[in-house]
């Protein structure tokens, strides 16, 4: 009974009350927001998030964050359709491996800072984004590239599944949805069932302890954030795929949005606790917010302040309940 208890009080189950709650105001001043055509919109619309939030959970359960993974997605694909346009490259595979490779090698610098230069992550990420985002300018270029290339542009193009409404409207389901299940998948097996996830919950709980215990706390650091430039590499190519447009500002401003969506879904900014599940959550009530509010009339503007509430709800909620927990184990 106790257990479950637990399991109907626990972070994630209220992001579900509260998705639910919303839902049904929505769906009450608008009924044609119950249907197809609004899961379809949503999982769209959370997809490049989705990406990014499941990085930025991971390096949060470390004890640290990253808010240059915008800055890094954005130098990533821009770069790579740059470089395959100026040699013919048509190769969608070749696109996403590129944009991966470079994310990568900022993860790298992240890394190395961190961890050699014993810089906290919050000023060393936020370094590299301007160092990212200001190369990304400097080097690269303010274009907006619209010529895509062929086989990458038609990743654009192709879908799971399309639905009719009466009214003969279509709408499809991308089959870029795959990728974010992917890396939820292997997030979920990496957090949940190896030794390497271990060490990083245990990084994230107390890093002299994590030491003591026999993890290679610098090997992990590096994994941890070369992980995250790659998903912001991957992040970065699936929104330029999506939108079919490479602009080398494209993404750059999500970072607040990402963290408060991990953060809602019931990671600990301190480290040391988050799942998988309650990032998807906290993405899904984030996107539901941004994306439906105007049906119950709410101005764009309004938008940002009801997003502020709703992290600081999570945030406060996370907090009292790690301190419940701490409280009844000295009992």
């Amino acid at each position: 009974m106790k257990k479950l208890k637990n399991v109907m009080t626990s972070n994630e189950m209220i992001v579900v009350y509260i998705i639910m709650a919303l839902s049904l105001i929505i769906g009450i001043s608008n009924s044609a927001f119950f249907g197809v055509p609004t899961l379809i919109s949503l999982t769209r619309a959370m997809l490049v998030t989705l990406i990014f939030a499941m990085g930025e959970m991971i390096v949060i359960v470390s004890g640290g964050i990253d808010v240059s993974f915008p800055a890094i997605a954005c130098i990533s694909f821009y770069a790579t359709i740059k470089f395959m346009i100026a040699h013919n490259i048509n190769s969608f595979i070749f696109a996403f491996a590129m944009s991966a490779l470079i994310g990568i090698a900022f993860g790298i610098l992240n890394a190395l800072i961190i961890t050699r230069i014993k810089i906290p992550p919050l000023i060393a990420t936020l370094g590299i984004s301007s160092v990212a985002s200001g190369a990304t300018l400097a080097f690269l270029g303010t274009d907006e590239i619209s010529r895509i290339p062929e086989n990458v542009d038609k990743l654009s193009q192709m879908f799971l599944l399309t639905y009719t409404t009466q009214e003969g409207i279509k709408y499809s389901l991308t089959i870029l949805i795959i990728i974010p299940v992917v890396i939820c998948i292997g997030s979920y097996v990496l957090l949940k069932h190896t030794m390497l996830g271990r060490g990083i919950y245990a990084i994230g709980g107390d890093m002299n302890a994590a030491r003591v215990a026999g993890f290679n706390v610098n090997r992990i650091l590096f994994f941890i954030y070369m992980l995250n430039g790659c998903l912001a590499g991957i992040g970065g190519m699936t929104y330029m795929i999506l939108m079919r447009q490479a602009s080398p500002q494209a993404v750059m401003g999500s970072e607040m949005m990402v963290i408060a969506a991990v953060v809602i879904g019931g990671t600990r900014i301190t480290g040391g606790h988050g799942t998988v599940i309650g990032t998807i959550l906290g993405v899904t009530l984030i996107t539901l917010v941004q994306n439906n509010l105007i049906m119950l009339g709410v101005p764009t503007h309004f938008q940002t302040l009801v997003l502020g509430f709703i992290m600081l709800a999570g945030t406060a909620i996370t907090s009292y309940r790690a301190k419940k927990i701490a409280a009844s184990a000295k009992i």
